[in-house]
């Protein structure tokens, strides 16, 4: 088992950036896809990012172009770079590992707890 710790969030102006880390601890996900969620107030959890053992990687359209997802294996540790913030970015987002490459929640076991991000505008 795996457990995922996020961090690197925070509060950045509309059209700042923001990377956020998420490091686990325990057996290595070096063959697992991982993905980003996030979870506005008030609203369903959505698919952001996913890359998968081999890195295909896909993003929600919205924010294509704008943010970057990456793993560094040996570190155990899967980033999001988030550029050309928006306040419609402003959610708590979660780091996910799975078995499968997917853009649904329930492929994916393992959650971290989350970290906040607030864009002003």
């Amino acid at each position: 088992q795996v457990q995922l710790a996020e961090s690197g969030g925070g509060s950045a102006q509309a059209g700042g950036s923001l990377t956020l880390s998420c490091a686990g601890s325990g057996r290595s996900f070096s063959n697992y896809a991982m993905a980003w969620f996030r979870q506005a107030e008030g609203k369903e959890r959505e698919f952001v990012a996913a890359i998968s053992w081999s890195h295909n990687i896909f993003y929600l359209e919205s924010v294509r172009g704008r943010f970057t997802i990456s793993r560094d294996n040996a570190k155990n540790t899967v980033y999001l770079q988030m550029n050309s913030l928006k306040p419609e970015d402003t959610a708590v987002y979660y780091c996910a590992m799975g078995r499968a490459f997917s853009v649904g929640d329930r492929m994916y076991n393992e959650w971290g707890q989350g970290t906040q991000v607030t864009v002003s505008s």
